[in-house]
Parts: structure tokens; sequence; C-alpha cells
């Protein structure tokens, strides 16, 4: 845990309790479901767009040109274009990309290991 002193410390740009900061923009950027899922998928590999759709069920083509964007934007995913008819592109996750991916991974692990109790509680509180 971060202690107030810490924070106290941080460059302005670096503080994610100022509305202003760089780091908040950045944060709300990839703390999204589809930036985590874009990147859970790409993981090690290398995907064109279309495999990228394939994996992450339910983001629409519009929601994945957004994110893929965004993540590029960020310097998170690399985005790779290949001189052929038509043009094949492919994306990649950089180092901080992969550094991220480690904490997309353990968000998946925390929701598989508490699925059951979460379910629980929204029956819970539904009743």
């Amino acid at each position: 845990m971060v202690t107030k002193q810490l924070l106290t410390a941080l460059p302005e740009d670096a503080d994610l309790r100022r509305a202003d900061s760089l780091a908040r923009e950045i944060f709300s950027d990839v703390a999204n479901k589809w930036a985590f899922l874009i990147i859970e998928a790409l993981g090690e590999r290398t995907l064109r767009f279309s495999e990228l759709r394939n994996d992450v069920e339910g983001v629409s083509h519009k929601m994945l040109t957004q994110n893929l964007r965004m993540l590029e934007r960020n310097g998170l995913v690399e985005r790779k274009v290949h001189p052929t008819v038509p043009p094949r592109v492919e994306y990649t996750l950089t180092e901080p990309g992969q550094a991220l991916r480690a904490t997309v991974d353990g968000m998946c692990g925390w929701t598989h290991q508490y699925l059951g109790h979460i379910e629980d509680a929204r029956r819970r509180f539904g009743a």
C-alpha cells in the first residue's frame, strides 16, 4: 500500500489523486474491460485484427479499433503494417504492455478465485 507521504512526493503528473494528472489519464485509458481483454488476448503473441476480434468475444469493430489505438498511443501495443495487398496489420505488446499484462493476469486470477463469492453476494443482494 502506498503511504500518503509517498504520494505527496510524487510529481503532479504521477499523482492519481489529481484530476489533471497524466497518471490518472493513463489509468482511465487502460482500466477498462476491452483494454484488459485485448492485453490478455495478445499475451506473448502477435495477432492480426481479425484474430483479436475472434479472441475477444463480444467486442465490436469500433471498440477494438478505439482500444488498439489507445493502447498504441500509450506505448503498450506495437502496430506493424506489412506492405501487402491488402495490407496485413499485426499487434504485439511492447515491454510496458507486457509489464501491464502481469497486472491483468492478476486481475483475471482474482476474478477466478472469487467468482463464487461474488455470485453468492449478488444473490444475497438481489434477494
